[in-house]
């Protein structure tokens, strides 16, 4: 019988099993799941994530050790039997994403509290080669196993066993059957977003990243921030998935943690991308990126789009403008008018703030959630307004959308957000934008 292996023990940076060999690292190419083995993401090497300006690094083990000597929040360890009966040996039938990292899977397991009952999952059977893939399963675990809030998402256990093909390890998270934003956005489905659906969202994200970057004692920069990587629930409340590259952040007194450079093109800061120094502005920025992703309907990267139209912070720059009819043009077409443009254009303005140049500018997402909520707040009256003032309008999604004719002369009343002197949340992006390259 496979003996299971418990893995979450770290030696100068690196993971260590209490059962099986050690072997140096080599070049590493990171796929996630956006990257669908397209060669997108950054290729670097797999070095120690320690600070070169302090000696010392808390592990994320550590943080998972609460006062009663227990570890891992309520997760399970299971056998590697128990999840191929779920999943049906890995059918590829229930395979719901395919990356680098290897397959999702959907799968049934009986509920510990209810033996009658079942309940969905989502299990992650992550590839056996390289220590690379290793970490990342160590470090999910770690991160998972400790943080706890409504818009990360819950991971209900994991599996490592070894046999003689090398070590299975597989991840066990609840199931989101509404999948990834990046699904919506990208046609996977017959209907759009809606506008509100997309506000709702953005807060989420912000308020998840907010609770990562400062609301416990350690602060965890996610480092992938991306479009994929937020699944949205059965009530379409969106959570930060896939925590393989987290890293702690600096310790009191130290600026950053010099990394390797990983990531995603296209969502990656600049600072990051070109010297290794990594902070929780990382994250910030990335966000941004998401932002205009909601907006557009449109990827931060897109080589089928004509030459001119293949970076998205470059293609939207010339429409972020007071004219309406100029801004307009860059608001998802699939969405076809039902939208508020008011709260469009107030979404790009904390964008373009998330997207400042120097990191020390970009705003903390605490504070960038606070402006989601007044502007969800301020969208939620507005359609409350044009409900009773226009027949016109229509259901979905619980709420009502706004039309372009419906709401045209507020819009021409109420400028963009952030002009005045003490809150300049619109900061145009100056010059042209640099976008993450491999090239």
């Amino acid at each position: 019988m496979m003996k299971a292996m418990k893995c979450f023990s770290f030696s100068n940076g690196e993971p260590k099993c209490t059962k099986s060999g050690t072997g140096q690292s080599s070049i590493s190419l990171w796929n996630g799941e956006e990257g669908r083995k397209s060669g997108s993401e950054f290729t670097s090497m797999d070095i120690s994530d320690i600070s070169r300006e302090s000696s010392t690094r808390v592990s994320f083990t550590s943080l998972t050790q609460n006062p009663s000597g227990k570890s891992h929040n309520n997760l399970r360890e299971f056998e590697v039997g128990e999840l191929k009966t779920a999943t049906k040996n890995f059918s590829r039938a229930l395979m719901i994403g395919e990356g680098g990292f290897g397959g999702v899977y959907r799968g049934v397991l009986r509920n510990p509290n209810d033996s009658g009952h079942k309940i969905d999952v989502a299990v992650k059977q992550l590839s056996r080669r390289g220590l690379q893939g290793h970490k990342e399963w160590v470090t999910e675990v770690n991160v998972l196993g400790f943080v706890d809030h409504p818009n990360l998402v819950k991971l209900v256990g994991y599996c490592a066993e070894d046999d003689e093909r090398g070590i299975q390890r597989l991840l066990v998270y609840e199931y989101m059957p509404n999948r990834s934003v990046l699904d919506h956005l990208c046609n996977r489905f017959q209907k759009p977003l809606p506008w509100s659906t997309r506000l709702k969202i953005a807060q989420d994200a912000a308020r998840g990243l907010a609770y990562l970057h400062e609301g416990m004692e350690y602060q965890i920069i996610f480092r992938d921030f991306k479009s994929s990587n937020i699944l949205l629930d059965e009530n379409w409340n969106a959570k930060l998935s896939d925590f393989g590259l987290a890293r702690l952040g600096p310790s009191d007194g130290i600026s950053h943690v010099s990394t390797a450079v990983v990531g995603t093109v296209g969502y990656a800061a600049p600072e990051y991308v070109q010297t290794g120094r990594l902070t929780y502005k990382s994250d910030v920025w990335s966000y941004g990126i998401f932002l205009y992703e909601l907006i557009t309907g449109r990827r931060p990267m897109d080589r089928n789009k004509p030459k001119n139209e293949q970076k998205l912070l470059e293609w939207v720059r010339p429409y972020l403008s007071r004219d309406l009819s100029k801004f307009e043009r860059i608001l998802d077409p699939r969405l076809a008018g039902n939208y508020s443009v008011k709260s469009a254009q107030k979404l790009a303005g904390v964008a373009n703030k998330c997207l400042h140049r120097q990191p020390r500018m970009r705003p903390k997402m605490s504070q960038v959630f606070e402006v989601l909520n007044k502007i969800v707040e301020d969208a939620s009256v507005e359609i409350l307004e044009v409900e009773e003032e226009s027949p016109l309008s229509t259901p979905i999604n619980g709420g009502f959308e706004r039309s372009i004719r419906d709401g045209l002369k507020r819009r021409l009343l109420d400028p963009i957000v952030g002009v005045g002197e003490n809150n300049k949340w619109l900061v145009c992006l100056k010059g042209s934008p640099k976008v993450v390259s491999t090239t």
